[in-house]
């Protein structure tokens, strides 16, 4: 019941409570990315969202115009303090998680969930075992079971659990208690990078 209409209802409350944050937050971030290095403000990523369908997520820029995707071997995103793709500003926005704001907006169309498994780059899921494409079952979300506990640090053995896990047991309790653990994680900068030198990947640009 709670996955079929009263989470949509939530979704929609609170990022529409959320806009006029977005808003406010947008202007003074908009300028930060305009002085560092002159490139757009946002970053629409193609991700793959519930029964596979493709959307355009929305971020705040925080990588270099054209920099190269790097991951690691098992296909995660790699991540490290030094990254040189990563802007000055773009450094603090993903400490922050800032950058991830604009995903209010994918909520209000339907893309998105405020809570649910991050959604997949395109490019991804042949990487996938065939158990992990029920992640596709439910919306995405700007937060999630995974980045709630280890946010960046995770393996895709771990993320591939860890949304499995949230799959199979959607419910209110779980989205209220992944949203206190993600913002003690903000407040904490907890688990921001993941590093993995000796074994990493390169592909397309992909924030």
């Amino acid at each position: 019941m709670y996955r079929y209409g009263i989470k949509r209802f939530l979704d929609l409350f609170c990022s529409l409570l959320g806009l006029p944050i977005f808003l406010i937050v947008m202007i003074p971030v908009a300028i930060a990315i305009k002085i560092d290095d002159g490139g757009p403000i946002f970053y629409n990523a193609s991700r793959i969202g519930k029964n596979m369908k493709e959307f355009k997520m929305y971020k705040f820029r925080s990588m270099k115009v054209n920099a190269p995707d790097i991951r690691n071997a098992d296909g995660s995103t790699f991540n490290s303090e030094n990254d040189p793709r990563v802007t000055r500003v773009g450094k603090f926005l993903r400490k922050t998680s800032i950058d991830e704001i604009p995903q209010l907006l994918n909520v209000l169309k339907g893309d998105m969930s405020l809570v649910g498994p991050r959604p997949s780059p395109l490019g991804n899921k042949d990487l996938y075992p065939k158990e992990y494409f029920r992640k596709f079952e439910v919306k995405p979300g700007i937060t999630g079971y995974n980045q709630a506990l280890l946010r960046n640090q995770s393996t895709m053995e771990q993320r591939i659990k860890n949304d499995l896990y949230y799959v199979e047991n959607v419910s209110l309790i779980l989205d209220l208690k992944i949203i206190l653990l993600t913002i003690l994680s903000v407040i904490k900068s907890k688990n921001i990078y993941r590093n993995d030198l000796n074994n990493k990947e390169k592909g397309e640009y992909n924030e």
